[in-house]
């Protein structure tokens, strides 16, 4: 991987304060992190900004806050998400398509896309709990260890997602609820959207797994979006399932389509994504790895798809 960072996307600028890049290359990022971190607080603040929704224009946003869980695999590949140069390429690639809304990812990630010019006006959600590493026997218990609301609305981001995932048999789901109600109600008081991704979940041979039944995610619609003290700013974040129809009839939230890890060849889930997008209540797309890290590794393609559904 080239040190240069030179996928599609911002065009390279000398480091500087009016409007460009702070960073052309990795290596300048590294460089900002260790000799001029504050920069990356005045970045946030000189950030173009822009609205969630334009009118009744659908979203298009790209989803990378996997590793911060220890998620690294996409497919059969275990490894496919440990390069971070390589991630942000991708990153980078996507965000230049202007169909592209925006992002969701943990700080980390931002910071990297912010300094490198990439969310100069686009849509950008940060990842709040993270402490559900995969594989870990703690793993439901899913607590507050990423961006904080404070942060999330001091920084002029969009919103923030949480993951919640209930086990009916497992303590640490009422931990999860607990601080994600909180979270929503700290966003809510910024004006921040708390954007929930709910499942029923359970351990199989030892594993996480949630089931994608259209009740099960029903059930789970019904649990999180009554977190809170307020839902005036609470999105839903769903799973593309079979009778999506009756799957949505359960809210009035607005709702985003999620891609998840891609198990299926890809036009039977671009045709699930058309589908499902017909659907009045349905607003748009976030997508991480079936667009980032597609089966035959072209990016600006799989994003250029998914930007003519949502369009």
């Amino acid at each position: 991987m080239s040190d240069v960072a030179t996928t599609p996307g911002p065009a390279q600028t000398r480091i500087g304060r009016n409007g460009g890049p702070v960073c052309s290359t990795y290596a300048d990022v590294t460089a900002v992190r260790a000799q001029n971190p504050q920069v990356i607080a005045e970045s946030w603040a000189r950030r173009q900004r822009r609205a969630t929704v334009t009118g009744t224009d659908r979203l298009m946003i790209v989803a990378a806050d996997h590793p911060a869980r220890g998620a690294l695999s996409v497919g059969a590949n275990p490894t496919a998400m440990n390069s971070r140069s390589d991630l942000l390429d991708r990153l980078r690639t996507a965000l230049a398509n202007p169909g592209v809304d925006g992002v969701l990812a943990t700080s980390d990630i931002l910071e990297d896309l912010l300094l490198l010019g990439a969310l100069e006006d686009k849509v950008v959600f940060s990842s709040m709990n993270r402490g559900g590493l995969a594989g870990a026997s703690f793993e439901l218990d899913d607590r507050m260890t990423a961006a904080t609301a404070a942060w999330t609305i001091d920084s002029g981001l969009n919103g923030a997602k949480m993951l919640c995932r209930v086990d009916l048999s497992d303590p640490g789901t009422l931990n999860m609820m607990t601080a994600c109600a909180g979270a929503v109600d700290d966003l809510a008081a910024g004006r921040s959207i708390a954007m929930l991704e709910p499942f029923l979940s359970s351990r199989i041979d030892g594993k996480v797994r949630n089931d994608l039944t259209a009740d099960a995610v029903i059930k789970s619609m019904h649990i999180v979006q009554g977190l809170g003290s307020t839902s005036a700013y609470t999105w839903l974040k769903l799973p593309v399932v079979d009778e999506m129809e009756r799957v949505m009839d359960a809210t009035t939230l607005p709702t985003l389509l999620l891609g998840g890890d891609p198990q299926t060849a890809p036009d039977e889930t671009f045709a699930s994504w058309e589908r499902a997008l017909r659907i009045p209540s349905v607003r748009g797309l976030i997508v991480g790895r079936t667009l980032l890290y597609p089966a035959d590794d072209d990016v600006a393609t799989a994003v250029d798809t998914a930007v003519n559904l949502v369009s």
